[in-house]
C-alpha cells in the first residue's frame, strides 16, 4: 500500500514537472515588449536617431536648449541657434545621459596661432677690394614634406611637427574622445582642425567647419576625407 502511494505522489510530482516546461518552452521567455521596457531611454533614441549630423533633423525637432551652459527649455535647432547667437552648425547635438536630445553650444575655436617669423636678413657690410669668390656647392637640404601641426593645448598653441594631414589628425585626436558640447582644436598648416563628438572637422576660415573624419565609439579615427 505504502509502495502504491509512493509511486502517485512521484507521479504527480513528474506531471507537474512536465507541464511547468512544457508551458516555458510554449512562452518562448520574455515577449518583445518585456525586452523593450528593460532598455534603457539612451538605447531606445539611438535605435532610432542618428544625430551624427544635425541638419538631418526635422526643422520641428525639439531639442533640450543650453545657452552659456544653462538649460533654457525646449526648442528647435534654429531656434537654440538664435538664442545662442551663433550658427546652427555651432551647436553640438546628441544624447544627454537621460537619452534626451540635446543641442549645446561648441567650445569656441582659440584665437589663431602667431605667424612663423621668418629671418631677419643679414646686415650688408661694404667690402673694399673684395675679390669675387667662385660659390662652393652646399650640402642638399631634404624639405620635410607636410604642412605645419599644431595643438591647442593649456591656452596656448604648442608644435607637434611637420606631416600631412591625416598624419596630424591622429597625432593630435587618435584615441581621444570629446564629450557633449566640448570641441578640441587643433592646425594644420593654415587650416583649423577640430574634434567633436563622433567625427574630426576642418576650417579654413576659423568659423565654419566641414566634418573630414569619422570617429569610433573606441575613439579611434577613421580615414581623412
Amino acid at each position: 500500500m505504502d509502495n502504491q502511494r509512493l509511486v502517485l505522489i512521484l507521479g504527480g510530482v513528474a506531471a507537474i514537472l512536465t507541464a511547468g516546461l512544457a508551458a516555458i518552452l510554449l512562452t518562448g521567455g520574455p515577449s518583445d515588449r518585456d525586452r523593450e521596457d528593460t532598455e534603457t531611454p539612451p538605447e531606445r533614441a539611438g535605435l532610432q536617431l542618428n544625430v551624427s549630423d544635425p541638419e538631418s533633423l526635422s526643422p520641428d525637432q525639439q531639442l533640450r536648449c543650453f545657452v552659456g551652459g544653462q538649460f533654457v527649455g525646449m526648442a528647435t535647432l534654429a531656434d537654440c541657434a538664435q538664442r545662442n547667437g551663433v550658427a546652427s552648425q555651432a551647436l553640438d547635438v546628441g544624447l544627454d545621459s537621460t537619452g534626451a536630445l540635446t543641442a549645446i553650444p561648441f567650445t569656441p575655436p582659440p584665437e589663431l596661432p602667431p605667424l612663423v617669423d621668418e629671418p631677419d636678413p643679414m646686415p650688408v657690410t661694404e667690402q673694399v677690394d673684395a675679390r669675387p669668390v667662385e660659390p662652393r656647392p652646399g650640402p642638399q637640404v631634404q624639405q620635410a614634406s607636410g604642412q605645419r601641426c599644431m595643438r591647442h593645448a593649456g591656452g596656448e598653441w604648442r608644435e607637434v611637427g611637420t606631416m600631412s594631414l591625416g598624419a596630424c589628425v591622429q597625432s593630435l585626436y587618435g584615441g581621444r574622445c570629446e564629450q557633449l558640447g566640448g570641441a578640441s582644436y587643433g592646425r594644420w598648416g593654415d587650416t583649423t582642425l577640430r574634434l567633436v563628438p563622433g567625427r574630426v572637422e576642418q576650417s579654413s576660415d576659423n568659423t565654419n567647419f566641414r566634418a573630414i573624419a569619422p570617429q569610433g565609439r573606441d575613439c579611434s579615427i577613421g580615414d581623412v576625407r
